[in-house]
């Protein structure tokens, strides 16, 4: 199924919070790209995959491809012509790729050249790192590199391009400051990996989009109902979940190989919820409500968490 501009999800912003000194959406600012407003995720016809897990082998690119091919290719997902922005997880400086606390670079290189593939005028990469400056934790990642390699953009936080935003469907996070290129975005990918978190349990999809806000601090407090307010507000068109390594323990900026281990897996879907809910499987939970934001999450109608319930396709590569 290929979604057409009429078919794009028109998002509405009311402007508030300019005591939050960042400048504020009164609307649907134009996209780079020449004005197309935010994709929807776009929903599986009946009977076909909801969500691909792609696993094995060592190409982690491989593994992106497969799973992507599987929901059906990434031109029903970017439409030509399209502003992307990938939002990966690249959280500090000074850790490899092995140390499972960042995205793997091959998989953020891989959805790059897909995006690209698809007929993308402009895709960047783009993270907000709490540790060491974003300069740093992208070139000790790997990530940048493997986006210059792919034909994209590293985006580095600017101060200026934080935008006041309210959340009208929120109920407990009513406004906040994102960063107004993701906002704009015509496409956006969520790239997570699945890390233990000391304070959420695990960090995953809905997790991740927590750097694209400025001021982080204040979601520490009831953290679980604002990251749904987040996620209904910035809702990803596809997200896809590097498991090639996954950070079992001291998270989420890890630094020991004994807690990382490699799965050789990449799971991809609409609903990032749902991509959640199935992540918990890999650190052997047999209830993926355990993890509050997807209960609240699927609860809001946002996504499902019920993953035994859906359409899934296991793909085995190598």
């Amino acid at each position: 199924m290929k979604l057409t501009r009429r078919e794009f999800l028109r998002w509405t912003v009311l402007g508030a919070g300019a005591s939050m000194g960042a400048p504020v959406l009164s609307g649907c600012a134009p996209a780079a790209s020449g004005g197309m407003t935010r994709l929807p995720p776009p929903a599986p016809a009946a009977g076909s995959t909801y969500l691909a897990v792609a696993r094995g082998g060592d190409d982690p690119e491989a593994l992106v491809r497969r799973a992507v091919a599987a929901l059906g290719g990434m031109e029903r997902f970017v439409p030509k012509g399209a502003n992307v922005v990938v939002k990966p997880n690249v959280c500090t400086a000074g850790r490899a790729y092995e140390y499972a606390a960042t995205t793997n670079p091959c998989v953020v290189g891989a959805v790059v050249k897909l995006a690209r593939e698809a007929g993308a005028a402009r895709v960047r990469v783009f993270d907000n790192p709490f540790g060491g400056t974003a300069e740093d934790a992208f070139a000790s990642s790997g990530i940048a590199a493997q986006v210059a390699a792919a034909g994209g953009e590293v985006e580095y936080p600017a101060a200026m391009k934080f935008v006041s935003v309210d959340l009208p469907a929120g109920e407990t996070l009513k406004s906040t400051v994102v960063y107004g290129d993701v906002h704009d975005a015509d496409v956006l990918i969520n790239v997570p990996l699945p890390k233990h978190h000391s304070l959420a349990q695990l960090t995953i999809g809905m997790k991740n989009m927590l750097g694209v806000i400025r001021d982080r601090p204040i979601m520490h407090a009831a953290l679980n109902q604002k990251l749904v307010d987040l996620n209904q507000f910035l809702v990803p068109t596809l997200t896809i979940v590097d498991a090639v390594r996954i950070l079992t323990a001291n998270g989420p900026t890890g630094g020991n190989l004994q807690d990382v281990r490699k799965l050789d897996t990449v799971i991809a879907t609409h609903d990032t919820v749902a991509a959640d809910a199935y992540a918990t499987t890999l650190f052997g939970w047999e209830d993926p409500e355990k993890l509050l934001y997807v209960k609240y999450g699927a609860q809001r109608g946002i996504g499902r968490s019920d993953w035994k319930h859906l359409q899934i396709e296991e793909i085995a590569v190598g």
